[in-house]
Formats: C-alpha cells, structure tokens, sequence
C-alpha cells in the first residue's frame, strides 16, 4: 500500500535535513575515533616511554645503594675486620650480618661480599664490569637455576612459574620457565693501594616481582588518567612469558592479590615476532591474555645486547569503546529529537494543504470501492491549483459514471448472445466428440478383426499342417517304445520328453486356434500349486537357453493355489523366460546374465488372494514407445519372431482374469508380473482382447 500524501511531502521536507544531520554525526563520529585514536597511542607510546625510563632508573638505585652500603660506618667497620683478620668467624658472621640487614632495608633480593678471583670466574660479572671499568655497573640478566641457587636458593625456588596455554599465542615448548631475569649491579671496593680485591654484587629478581609492575602503573595509570571501568597494566617478560604483571586473570576480581595476576602466560603471536624476532617496538591494540588493550612493548636487553624479553604498558580498549558507543546513542538521539521537532513543525505548517489532499485521497479510494461520492468544495480560493483539481476529478467522475452506465447496457446485450453462441458451440463439440470416438472404435475393431481373420486363416493352415505330423511322430513314439521292450528303459526319459513336448505342441497348436476363435476352445482349468509348474518350466526351458550365458535364479514363496490350465501357464512362462534370454543376448554383455523367476502370494487386506509371479532380467530393456505395443498380435523386434508370444500370453492371462504388467529401464532390463486369483474369474464372455495397446 502506498503511503499518504502527507506522509510523502513530510519525507521530502524532512529527507534534507535528515542527509544534512546524519553526515554531520557520522564526520563528527570519524573525527573523534581518528583523533581519540591518535591520542591512545600516543599515550600508551608515553607509558611505555616511562615504564622503560623506571627501569633503568630500578637500575641506577641499585648502583647508588651499592655506593651507600660501601661508604656506610657499619659496613666500613666490619670490613675492616674481616680483611684484618679473615680467620676468625666473628668478623665474617658480623660482616654477612650487616649485609642481611642491608638487604632487607634496601628490599633488595641479593646482596653479597664476591672476591675478586670469583668475579673473574663468573661471566656475566665479567661483561657487566666492562661497561664501566673500575666503576660501578648495572644490567638485567638471565641466570638458569643452578647459577641462581649459588647466589641464593630462595631466588631458584622464586623464580620457577609454570607456563600457561594462552589465546592467540604459540603453545609452550616446556611447562616450567625456571630461570630467572635480574636486575643486577656491581661495586668495586677501592683498597687503600687503588687495587681491588673484592667487589659487593646486588640486586632483584624480576621473577614474581610485583613492587615494580605496580609501581609503574601507579605512576603511568594514577587515578583520573583512565575512563571508568578502564584497566592499566604493565608487565615484564622473560622471552614470550610474563613473569611480572598485574595483568587480572578475572577484572572483576581485585587485581592485586597474586593469584588474580596473569603470571606464565604468553604474549600474542603477532607481538612476539615482532618484538623479540624483529626487535622492533609495538604500539597498537594488541589481544593481552583475555581482552584487547591499547598496548605498547618494547624488547629488553641484556648486557650483551641480546633481546631476552620485552617491557609492556597498556589499558584495555573496552571502556573506550563504551564511551564511543555512548557518543554515538548521545548524537543519535539529539538527532531523532532534532527531527521530531523538524517534523512536527513541518506537519502542523503544511497542515492546510495536507487536509485538502488527504480529502482528495478519500474520495479516490471511496470511487475504487464502488461508491458514488464526489470531492464537493475544499474552502479554497477559486485560483487555487487543488480547487481547479478538485473540480476537474469531479467532472471527470461525472463522465466516467455515464459511461460506466453505457458499457454497462452493452455488455449485458453481448452476454446474452455469447452464451447462445456458446451453448451453440458446447453441442456441436460434443457431438464432434463422440463421432471421433464412435470412428476410433470402429477403426480399432476393423484392424481386429483384420488381424483375427489373417490369424484364424494362418492358425487352420498351421493346425492342419502340423497336427498330421506330429500325430505321427506320436503314433511312431508309441511304437518304438512298444517295439524295444525292456530296453526303452534305458531311453524312456527321451521317449516321454518326446511324446510330452509332441503334446506341447499339439497344445500350442490349439491354443493359437483358441486364440483366433476363442469361443470354440474352453480349455479346463484346475486348482494348482504354482511352485511345481515353474519348476517344469525350469527343466524345460534348460535345453532352449543352454547356449547363452544366463543363469537362472528361483526365488519360490507363493503357498496359494490358484485356478489355472498347466499347459497354457506353462506356454506363458516359457516364453517369458525365453524372451529374457534373448534380451540378455541382445545386450552383448561379456557378464554372465541372470533371469530371476519369483511368486509370492497375492494379498489384499491381509488375506491372500491370489499369486503373483515376477520374471526379471538384466536385458537391453524396453523403450516407453515400445512398451505399449508389445502386447499387439505380430509386432515383434526380432528377425526370426512371430510377435505372438506376448500377445497369446496377455490372451491366456486375461482369459483367466488375471493382470499382466510390464516395468522396464533401457539398458538395466524388465520385469513382467503376472497376477493369478485363486478362483479365476470368468471373463470367457468378454471380449478376449480388451485392454490390448494397438497402435
């Protein structure tokens, strides 16, 4: 349904204002996520700036701690004693005391007293030194756990994490990082000779070590830097696995307490490689553990110059996401108000025209529905262009009523003489009708009886022909057996062969005259079983298809006997069986081809009442212009056939009452089935060769 007019001058007003609006929202939106995005990274590139700088300065500390602990009384005194008199354990107990006591004041994880042989043995004192020579150094390192347990066995067990699986990162190679990353420094204690001979080596594990993660967020991330609900994080990694972190595991839980922090996972695949394999710096949104954040990294380096981990700063994108999505709703709804107002001042401006038109719109609509009603006057100028429209449409629906009313008149004449014509027509088709059926059924019964007189002459000939003969191949059959005596014992299987296939004959012979003059022949008909009759049929047709290469598969269920002529049903299925092995030999199949004979009884509501016998072939086939032609007296496709094998058959069938079908697939092969009722139903009276397909 088409909208209103006023609904449709409301858009048009509106539309302008609508485009005008919506394009400033979506560039005031570009604007504020280019700029706010620019100004994220540039912030997070800042925090990492400063999370490099607290490092180092970590690092600075440590040196001026050593300075401290060396120029301090306490540490002079008992120095001083130790070198003056190392044999006693008094001035070493009280030497690793005020160290231990240093230690702990300082927060630092080791402090300790090295020789100057031992610093020569160790070699990663050895490359920290050269940095500075003669002076003190400081630098982060990577010790594996046997080098941790002889500067303490408290920094082996802290610093072993077990490694997690992680979202969008590698799988750990092992399930332990047992080494450990430290921020180290060494003093030279300066003799009175300006010779060195020991050295005070300090510093922190960064393994577990959440002083200083949390006192960089605290500095980068203070309260009032992030919007609500935003999470500021930073982390230290050892390769790919964070070993220091306030990364929350849940952020709806306390970020603080231990078991809440990502330790052991792993950085993102994508930064890895960046970072640590091209040793290049991050600074975009990365997916950290479970979320996305705004993320800077940066690598780490030892004091050899080697790429050992990276230093990370970041706050999640979440909350920044929420505050662009409340802009959006924010802009959109002064927007949806803007046009409210818009609208409804349009509306009520515009309102004198919209109600002469929508008046107007009435009006058509009542004309459509059949109703007689005009548009009338509007309370309009005269000049007015909806007035002279108003006045127009009404004449022009004055017009239209008279001639409705005139084409009405005619097509109340034309009616009435198209249903003469009609009714003239619909007889004069019918009577049509039933001359062509009348000239197709006389047609049809002419070519019958043509055929059935050829037939009755060519079957006499046959019968007279023929029965001479065998009467004496009979006579002569008789003879010979009364002739040998005993020893047409040896031969009596051939004898009866003989004499029973000169019967078969002699049936055939009768029951082509049957066929031509039905009426003159009742063949009797009995209560059989059909399993014993296919089983004749077997051992007859065995000689016939010796030759070809088909095998014969029996599948024998029926148990109903039915009323039937033995001869004529074995007539029927001999030739079915023939005709299936010439079909298989027509194929030119190099496979053996199999014909199946199968019955089954015939049931209807459960109860038998009759058989149903099925013989199928894996032949060439039948085609659908074919199919309804193979029941018609002397159509054949083979040189050396009759084309009355199918025909006599559908007779001797039908003659019974019984059903004949056909099913068949070009190339696959057919399947005929023979429905058989247990009293056969007399159909003698019938016409015999009703239901044949003559072409």
């Amino acid at each position: 349904m088409q909208a209103k007019v006023r609904y449709r001058l409301l858009i048009l007003t509106l539309l302008p204002i609508l485009l005008t609006l919506v394009s400033l929202v979506f560039i005031t939106i570009y604007w504020n996520i280019s700029y706010t995005s620019k100004q994220l990274f540039m912030k997070v590139k800042a925090d990492l700036a400063v999370a490099e700088n607290t490092l180092n300065q970590v690092q600075n500390r440590q040196e001026q701690q050593l300075a401290h602990v060396a120029n301090s009384w306490a540490f002079r005194t008992s120095f001083t004693q130790f070198i003056n008199d190392k044999q006693q354990t008094q001035p070493v107990h009280k030497l690793a005391n005020v160290l231990d006591n240093t230690k702990r004041t300082l927060k630092l994880d080791f402090l300790r007293l090295v020789s100057a042989e031992d610093v020569a043995k160790d070699p990663d004192l050895t490359a920290l030194l050269k940095q500075k020579s003669g002076q003190s150094a400081s630098g982060l390192m990577v010790l594996p756990p046997n080098r941790l347990r002889n500067i303490s066995p408290e920094l082996e067990r802290y610093a072993k994490i077990d490694l997690k699986q992680t979202q969008r990162a590698l799988e750990p190679a092992k399930q332990q990082e047992e080494r450990g990353l430290i921020s180290r420094s060494i003093l030279p204690i300066v003799n009175s000779d300006s010779s060195i001979t020991w050295y005070i080596d300090g510093g922190n594990l960064l393994n577990r070590d959440t002083a200083i993660v949390d006192y960089i967020r605290n500095l980068v991330y203070d309260e009032g830097t992030l919007p609500l609900h935003s999470i500021g994080t930073v982390t230290i990694f050892l390769d790919n696995a964070r070993v220091s972190t306030n990364v929350p595991i849940n952020a709806s839980s306390s970020q603080y307490s231990e078991q809440n922090r990502a330790l052991g996972t792993l950085v993102s695949e994508e930064v890895r490689q960046q970072v640590l394999i091209e040793g290049q710096p991050w600074v975009d949104r990365a997916f950290v553990f479970n979320d996305w954040y705004i993320s800077g990294y940066a690598p780490l380096l030892d004091i050899y110059g080697k790429r050992i981990g990276m230093v990370y700063a970041g706050f999640s994108e979440g909350p920044f996401i929420n505050t662009y999505l409340m802009n959006i709703i924010e802009l959109g709804s002064i927007l949806m108000l803007v046009l409210f107002g818009s609208g409804l001042l349009v509306y009520r401006g515009a309102y004198s025209l919209l109600k002469p038109i929508e008046r107007i719109h009435h009006v058509v609509k009542a004309v459509q529905s059949g109703r007689n009603v005009r548009i009338g006057e509007l309370g309009l100028d005269r000049d007015n262009e909806l007035a002279n429209l108003a006045e127009q449409f009404d004449s022009m629906l004055d017009l239209l009523q008279r001639r409705n009313a005139q084409i009405q008149a005619a097509a109340e004449q034309l009616e009435v003489k198209v249903e003469q014509r009609t009714k003239s027509l619909q007889d004069k088709t019918e009577e049509l009708q039933r001359n062509v059926a009348l000239l197709n059924e006389t047609r049809q019964q002419l070519v019958t009886n043509e055929k059935l007189t050829a037939l009755g002459e060519l079957t006499a000939g046959i019968a007279h022909e023929i029965n001479n003969p065998t009467a004496v191949i009979l006579g002569n059959m008789e003879l010979l057996k009364y002739e040998l005596g005993p020893q047409a014992e040896q031969v009596s299987e051939e004898i009866d062969l003989v004499i029973q296939q000169v019967g078969r004959i002699s049936t055939i012979i009768r029951s082509l005259l049957q066929y031509s003059r039905p009426g003159e022949f009742n063949a009797p008909i009995e209560m059989h079983q059909t399993t014993p009759i296919i089983e004749e049929v077997l051992v007859l047709v065995r000689h016939s298809i010796q030759k070809q290469d088909v095998e014969l598969i029996k599948q024998l269920y029926a148990t109903c006997p039915v009323e039937v002529n033995q001869p004529q049903l074995l007539q029927v299925l001999i030739n079915l069986v023939v005709n299936a092995a010439h079909a298989i030999e027509a194929k030119n199949s190099s496979e053996t081809g199999r014909i199946w004979i199968r019955t089954q009884d015939w049931l209807e509501n459960g109860q038998p009442i009759g058989v149903k016998i099925e013989v199928e072939d894996e032949g060439v086939g039948i085609s659908e212009e074919l199919r309804s032609r193979i029941f018609d007296p002397f159509y054949t496709t083979r040189k050396d056939g009759t084309g009355l094998g199918l025909s006599l058959s559908y007779g001797i069938i039908k003659r019974l009452g019984g059903t004949i079908e056909v099913k068949s697939t070009e190339g696959k092969g057919s399947v005929f089935t023979i429905g058989l009722y247990h009293k056969a139903k007399d159909e003698l009276t019938n016409n015999p060769y009703k239901g044949l397909h003559f072409s």
